[in-house]
């Protein structure tokens, strides 16, 4: 199943902890690694007309995160969506 992703929630530097739907979330990047790795869900960012896919990248030191694929924008990089407000 494929959710988009329209908002995220950052601590102060800048590490994103959660990522948000219209209609779901909060979702923990440990629990989204979870999911995309047990083909569980299927992330992906919207904007500007630019879709991209969410995937697991991991540290030198192990630690996995979420990232998108890079393209001909940077609008649609997790880094760039929105803070969640709510």
């Amino acid at each position: 199943m494929e959710r988009r992703i329209y908002s995220k929630k950052s601590d102060k530097d800048g590490d994103i902890l959660y990522i948000y739907g219209n209609y779901w979330g909060p979702v923990s990047v440990q629990e989204a690694v979870y999911q995309i790795e047990n083909n569980l869900y299927q992330y992906y960012v919207d904007e500007a007309g630019y879709r991209s896919e969410v995937y697991v990248d991991q540290t030198p030191w192990g630690r996995k995160f979420i990232k998108t694929f890079a393209d001909k924008t940077s609008k649609n990089n997790l880094d760039n969506l929105p803070e969640h407000r709510w």
